[in-house]
């Protein structure tokens, strides 16, 4: 993974949230809200939190008296994500890294992480955190990417962006959001870092965007793609995310779009 990967800064957030989020994020957000709120917790960490669609989603389902902590490794994002999400005395807002988390022992009964595990350097080591925080009988769920071929419009404008740059093609996104999708890997990942009892489950949604130019503009604009680009020429940006509309109308026609997106959600615990 590049360095260029994990950087959520600039003006990437807000196209990140108000793009990203409604296109690919939100179905997940809320199936991962539902999960945990069905473990009735006392106490919930957030790891990788972005711009904070997660929390947004399962903070109205916790109880008044549970404690949300709410983390991100991206200091542009935590703050993004606390600014939208308003005033609750139960949430604590919290810089951190998953690998490194500053939590005590057994300390909550669910970990939560949505789209996050990619970016680990070491993912072993972030599951170890992850189970290491847990109390006795605490779960830990995430979901991850399914391979890039299973999500359209990721796909489309991996390779559209590829025409652009033939010499050296941007390849963040099969790369790292789409690079960790083998369940048999994810399953021997998180027996090595201490976890029994696993249970994944492939869930097919559909995202939909108004035009082919919100897609387009999502992906090469509010995602670490834009860093890609921007680093090879950044007078190409607008031509990027140009040849990515044309070829999402292309393959999904024009006005309103709808493509294939596909994850793996994971419950871990023991």
């Amino acid at each position: 993974m590049a360095e260029s990967d994990k950087v959520f800064a600039g003006s990437i957030p807000k196209f990140y949230d108000t793009l990203m989020v409604p296109l690919i994020f939100q179905a997940y957000a809320d199936d991962m809200a539902a999960r945990v709120a069905a473990f009735s917790p006392k106490s919930v960490l957030e790891t990788a939190a972005g711009s904070g669609v997660v929390t947004r989603a399962l903070a109205p389902r916790l109880g008044a008296d549970a404690r949300y902590v709410v983390t991100d490794l991206n200091q542009p994002m935590l703050d993004y994500a606390a600014g939208r999400q308003g005033a609750d005395s139960r949430i604590q807002w919290q810089q951190a890294d998953a690998l490194h988390l500053p939590f005590e022992n057994a300390s909550f009964d669910v970990v939560c992480c949505q789209f996050g595990a990619m970016f680990f350097p070491d993912r072993v080591a972030g599951y170890a955190e992850a189970r290491r925080v847990l109390k006795p009988g605490g779960r830990f769920v995430f979901n991850v990417w399914d391979r890039i071929e299973e999500n359209a419009f990721a796909d489309e404008v991996t390779q559209a962006v590829a025409v652009v740059f033939p010499q050296d093609p941007p390849r963040f996104l099969a790369r790292t959001p789409h690079g960790y999708h083998d369940t048999a890997v994810i399953r021997r990942d998180l027996s090595q870092a201490g976890f029994s009892d696993i249970k994944i489950e492939t869930r097919a949604e559909v995202s939909r965007a108004p035009s082919a130019r919100d897609v387009a503009t999502a992906y090469c604009q509010g995602t670490p793609l834009r860093n890609e680009i921007e680093s090879r020429d950044a007078g190409f940006l607008q031509l990027a995310t140009d040849r990515s509309a044309q070829m999402i109308a292309s393959r999904h026609g024009e006005g309103s779009v709808e493509g294939r997106i596909q994850a793996h959600v994971i419950v871990a615990a023991g």
